[in-house]
């Protein structure tokens, strides 16, 4: 992203149910783009890598990967998410489990047998098949809302907020915890991962609804001031998403919590 000051009014929380703030294309973009990202990650692994722990304490590197491509299948087609929602609802029924546990969980075990040489092949169909999907999620289904509590409070989202945001800054969180896992440099470049990360920013923005000028460095970074005399923060752009996502402390503004 460019360094220049991003200048924004201050704002308040975003009334109604959260919607995406990417227009269709450019969420589409993305998407493919970070699926391929990751299955390019995923095609370089060794053996030793793929049983490596992840900072998800249930995953190791190889049932993280079998989470993104089950995740990226359910998109693909309407029915699949209706069959990959009606299971995991099932067993957070029976279990007391959250929804998501139970979905990432059959998501994992219904890749557990796909051999570790394979998985970043159909990452990488599965993931073109999932861009294919999202963009055509109907209308009526992308405007109906549902109830997360992914951020610690129950609120209200779009499903076209969860297709277009959301399934895109899971494989790159993901693609950031691999990497983290094996040691691996983490691919970033301003025009891909910086506007994803301008995104969140300015969503977390929305979320706290005070002012702030932010810097963050690196590849994916860049400055964001928003009215005047907030919180002055400078850190790593990836460190910033880690810290919002919930992988690492943050206090002040960077307690408030953003969906990824």
């Amino acid at each position: 992203m460019s360094t220049a000051p991003i200048q924004r009014p201050a704002v308040p929380r975003r009334p109604g149910p959260w919607a995406s703030a990417l227009d269709r294309d450019t969420a589409m973009v993305l998407a493919g783009e970070e699926y391929a990202r990751l299955a390019d990650l995923l095609a370089e692994l060794s053996a030793d890598e793929w049983r490596r722990p992840t900072e998800c304490p249930a995953w190791d590197v190889r049932q993280m990967a079998g989470h993104c491509v089950g995740m990226a299948q359910m998109v693909t087609r309407v029915p699949e998410a209706a069959r990959q929602l009606a299971r995991a609802a099932l067993a957070a029924r029976r279990s007391g489990r959250a929804q998501i546990d139970e979905l990432t969980d059959l998501q994992v075990r219904e890749h557990a047998d796909l051999p570790d040489p394979e998985v970043a092949a159909v990452m990488r169909t599965t993931g073109a098949a999932a861009v294919r999907g999202r963009r055509g999620f109907p209308k009526a289904i992308r405007a109906a809302t549902f109830s997360d509590d992914s951020v610690g409070s129950r609120e209200k989202w779009r499903v076209g907020y969860l297709v277009d945001t959301i399934l895109t800054r899971d494989p790159w969180t993901h693609r950031g915890d691999i990497c983290r896992a094996t040691g691996r440099e983490l691919v970033l470049t301003a025009d891909h991962d910086g506007r994803i990360v301008d995104d969140v920013v300015t969503e977390w923005g929305l979320r706290h609804g005070r002012p702030f000028a932010l810097t963050l460095t690196g590849p994916a970074g860049g400055h964001w001031q928003v009215g005047t005399g907030g919180e002055h923060l400078e850190l790593d752009a990836v460190d910033f998403c880690r810290i919002l996502s919930g992988r690492a402390d943050g206090r002040g503004l960077l307690a408030t919590r953003v969906p990824f």
